[in-house]
């Protein structure tokens, strides 16, 4: 079964809506551990919209599960990531003008800068990921800087419906096969909801899945455990 990381992100941007110390994302860290999340993931932004530096510490010192840190090749970020050393960096490309992330890394257009991270991370002892689209040469260029796994962006999938996402479906079950066969770990994540989830947990071999405003938006509503243990259940 792959494991649930639990994306606290969004608990941060109620908080800094009001510029205030509530809701705390740690707090927030604590219930899903205790509701069955197995990875804690957070998104450590250059403008900060949400995380804090703050955040990143704190919850290394208290969360008992693995902490996943997503974060650009920004040196500043990846030097705070060497200092904290969480259990997982997730590599992921960041535009401030952008919502949310819009896409998978572009590791062929930006190969030197992202193998200087993966290089520096990975010196720092901390397990890499990269955030990539299903794409053939995205992915082998992973392999070849040497990261141990790959999260495949859904957003493409989990936008569409009826035969756009079978055929979406179809591209990461591909992608899914090359990454093991290259040897890396493969993972999973973005846009995916009680809805979507299934198709994507099933694939062969799939560890790890990381979701987060789905999640914090059914917490809103029936509480952040119950949200947790809801799509621990479909991933199960």
């Amino acid at each position: 079964m792959p494991e649930l990381g639990v994306n606290i992100d969004h608990v941060a941007t109620i908080r800094q809506a009001r510029k205030t110390y509530e809701p705390d994302p740690v707090a927030a860290a604590v219930l899903a551990e205790l509701a069955g999340a197995d990875v804690i993931t957070v998104h450590l932004r250059e403008d900060r919209r949400h995380i804090q530096d703050r955040d990143v510490r704190v919850l290394r010192e208290t969360v008992q599960v693995k902490l996943n840190l997503e974060l650009s090749v920004t040196p500043e970020i990846v030097d705070i990531a060497c200092q904290v050393k969480p259990q997982q960096a997730t590599v992921v490309p960041e535009k401030r003008e952008e919502v949310t992330t819009e896409g998978g890394l572009d590791v062929v257009g930006n190969f030197d800068a992202v193998r200087r991270t993966v290089e520096q991370l990975q010196a720092a002892g901390i397990f890499v990921s990269l955030f990539l689209d299903p794409d053939p040469r995205q992915i082998e260029a992973g392999k070849k800087l040497g990261c141990e796994a790959v999260e495949l962006h859904t957003g493409q999938y989990a936008l569409t419906s009826g035969l756009a996402r079978e055929k979406e479906l179809a591209a990461l079950v591909a992608a899914g096969k090359q990454i093991r066969e290259l040897g890396m770990l493969l993972h999973a994540g973005h846009g995916l909801n009680y809805q979507s989830v299934i198709p994507v947990a099933r694939i062969p071999e799939m560890r790890e899945l990381n979701i987060g405003h789905s999640i914090v938006s059914r917490a809103v509503l029936v509480g952040l455990e119950r949200a947790v243990r809801e799509m621990k259940e479909l991933v199960r």
